[in-house]
């Protein structure tokens, strides 16, 4: 199944110039989603994931449909002021500025096996911040998996040598 087919490509959204990846067409295909869960679940299968985090907010769908695949538990990583109990914050560099996101204290213990779920892998902002989080509270970042990377924006370099599994790769916008 070629999942990059239920993408659908949005022209100068959110903003002139950017072409949105659209994964709201796959989602709604339950062949397509079950697949890309597959898929994205691969190559974890055999290395005991204690916990999958999934960054807010498409990282939830597809984490949490991982987590009960991996049979692992599922840790929202969120934006600042969202979660309920005490959090551990990280900021990473945008285009114009900078942002944040939050994970609970007590949501990753150390030495857990964790996997890292989001939709998009685009500059590798979110996901590196997400990174330096878990191993904040001493985690030990297994991997970090993507439905999409926009390859041309260089995402992966700021990973380090966390291995890195995406579905679909996008040269160009």
């Amino acid at each position: 199944m070629e999942l990059k087919n239920f993408i659908r490509d949005v022209p100068d959204f959110p903003k002139p110039g950017i072409v949105f990846k659209d994964i709201t067409t796959l989602l709604k295909n339950t062949e397509a989603f079950k697949e890309s869960v597959c898929q994205l679940c691969q190559p974890y299968r055999k290395q005991k994931i204690d916990q999958v985090v999934g960054i807010e907010s498409r990282g939830f769908i597809f984490g949490g449909a991982m987590a009960m695949e991996l049979d692992a538990g599922f840790v929202p990583m969120r934006k600042p002021g969202k979660l309920p109990a005490e959090t551990e914050k990280e900021a990473y560099a945008l285009e114009y500025g900078t942002d944040a996101i939050e994970i609970h204290r007590d949501a990753i213990h150390a030495g857990d096996r964790i996997l890292i779920v989001d939709d998009l892998l685009a500059t590798g902002g979110t996901a590196a911040a997400s990174i330096r989080l878990v191993e904040k509270l001493q985690g030990s970042v297994i991997g970090v998996a993507f439905l999409i990377e926009l390859c041309f924006l260089n995402g992966r370099e700021k990973l380090g040598d966390i291995p890195v599994h995406t579905l679909i790769a996008c040269e160009s916008e």
